[in-house]
């Protein structure tokens, strides 16, 4: 369960020590992040941050949350391209940024957590939203089939640079962003991500016994 967001003081101390646990995570590493490091590096008492937090997935779980709060940004380019570019290349600033690295990479190490998988899942709600709303311009102006479908555009856009980054370890660019944004496009425009009508989707029922 994701933490609540008071003003203030307490809002304060909470960019501090979220902060710490980003500069731990870029430093140390999942297997590095600790209550005592980061109570250390943000010069809070760590009984603060079991009172708050809990645990080390507790902070990670917040640590995510800010992340992505600052990270979501819908586009409005008035194209489709210029739409999947600019989600394209802010996904390449986060992979090729050393917090957001190492944010992914503590994420896949916790990946065990339900309440990190929570936060996860709730993120790409977020980003499919975002898609969502892109998608539906682009097909109110006619440069997609109605029933695209926002969260396989989505995944197709990100696919290729966490493949990059997490399997490959090829070159992360701005030609690496360009290509999955193009190739998405294109995609996107064919077809390939539209879904059926549900009674188009059905298979007429065969009659198996012989008669």
């Amino acid at each position: 369960m994701s933490q609540a967001r008071p003003g203030g003081r307490t809002a304060r101390t909470r960019t501090v020590v979220l902060e710490a646990v980003i500069d731990q995570l870029t430093e140390t590493g999942y297997v590095g992040l600790s209550v005592d490091a980061v109570a250390r590096r943000a010069g809070v008492h760590k009984a603060t941050l079991y009172r708050r937090w809990g645990t080390v997935d507790g902070l990670l779980l917040d640590a995510l949350t800010l992340f992505a709060d600052r990270s979501v940004a819908i586009p409005d380019t008035g194209t489709l391209d210029g739409d999947l570019r600019h989600i394209a290349r802010s996904a390449l600033a986060t992979l090729t940024d050393r917090a957001g690295q190492a944010l992914i990479r503590a994420v896949v190490s916790a990946g065990h957590d339900d309440q990190v998988a929570q936060v996860i899942r709730a993120f790409w709600t977020r980003h499919n939203t975002m898609v969502a709303s892109i998608v539906q311009r682009a097909a109110d102006r006619g440069e997609l089939p109605a029933g695209t479908d926002p969260a396989d555009v989505s995944r197709a856009i990100g696919a290729p640079l966490y493949m990059r980054l997490l399997v490959t370890a090829e070159p992360l660019d701005t030609a690496a962003a360009d290509q999955s944004a193009a190739a998405v496009a294109a995609a996107a425009r064919a077809g390939v991500f539209a879904r059926p009508a549900a009674h188009a989707a059905e298979p007429a029922s065969r009659d198996f016994t012989g008669g």
